[in-house]
C-alpha cells in the first residue's frame, strides 16, 4: 500500500474493487485544509474515464499488470483465439470483451494483451492497422471542392469513409482509436 500522492501517470492501482490506470494527478493543498488529491483515471476493465477524489493520507495498492505480445489466430465461434509470442500458449477471449477491437483484428496481427492475476483486463491495438477494402460504393464525380468521401466496408466488417480513388481490394491504414481512414498502405 502506498500513499495516494505517490501515484504517477501510467501506474495501475486498485480502488473499491476496480482496477484503474492513472492518467493525471492533481494535488491541491491549502493552509487551512487537508491535501485534496484528484486522480483522473481509466477503469481498465470497462474503459470508462473517471475522476476519483482522495484526501492526502489515503492509501491504495499499486498493481503490476502483465502485458504480453499475442498474435490473433482465428474466431472459434465463442471467442477470439490469440497465441502468446513467447510460450506459444493459446487463449480465447469472449466476443463481448472485444466489441470495438474486433473491427481491427485480422489473422496474424499482433496486439498487446493486458492481464492481472490471470484475468484478461484489456487488449491494446496498434495505433493504425492495415485493412483491405471488400466493398465500396461507386465513385460519383462532382462535389470535389470539398474532400469527397464515400462509404466502404473493410474485410473485418468495419464501415469506413474513404476518398473516391480508393477501390475494392485496396489496402488502407485505419486509425484504431477512431476507426477513420488514414491513408493507403
Amino acid at each position: 500500500m502506498v500513499n495516494i500522492t505517490e501515484i504517477r501517470p501510467g501506474n495501475a492501482f486498485e480502488y473499491d474493487g476496480n482496477i484503474y490506470s492513472c492518467l493525471n494527478i492533481d494535488l491541491n493543498k491549502t493552509a487551512m485544509a487537508k491535501m485534496k488529491v484528484k486522480v483522473k483515471s481509466r477503469n481498465i476493465r470497462t474503459g470508462a474515464i473517471v475522476d476519483l477524489g482522495f484526501i492526502g493520507g489515503d492509501k491504495v495498492e499499486i498493481l503490476h499488470l502483465d502485458k504480453r505480445a499475442m498474435q490473433y489466430l482465428y474466431d472459434d465461434g465463442s471467442g477470439y483465439v490469440f497465441m502468446d509470442q513467447e510460450s506459444y500458449d493459446q487463449l480465447s477471449i469472449p466476443h463481448e470483451a472485444l466489441e470495438w477491437e474486433k473491427n481491427f483484428l485480422v489473422p496474424e496481427s499482433v496486439v498487446q494483451v493486458t492481464m492481472y492475476q490471470g484475468e484478461i483486463v484489456g487488449v491494446e491495438l496498434p495505433a493504425k492497422v492495415v485493412l483491405t477494402i471488400t466493398e465500396a460504393e461507386p465513385a460519383v464525380r462532382g462535389d470535389t471542392v470539398n474532400r469527397a468521401l464515400r462509404d466502404a466496408i473493410c474485410e473485418t466488417g468495419l464501415k469506413v469513409r474513404v476518398p473516391l480513388f480508393v477501390e475494392e481490394g485496396t489496402k488502407i491504414l485505419v486509425k484504431t482509436d477512431t476507426g477513420e481512414y488514414d491513408s493507403r498502405a
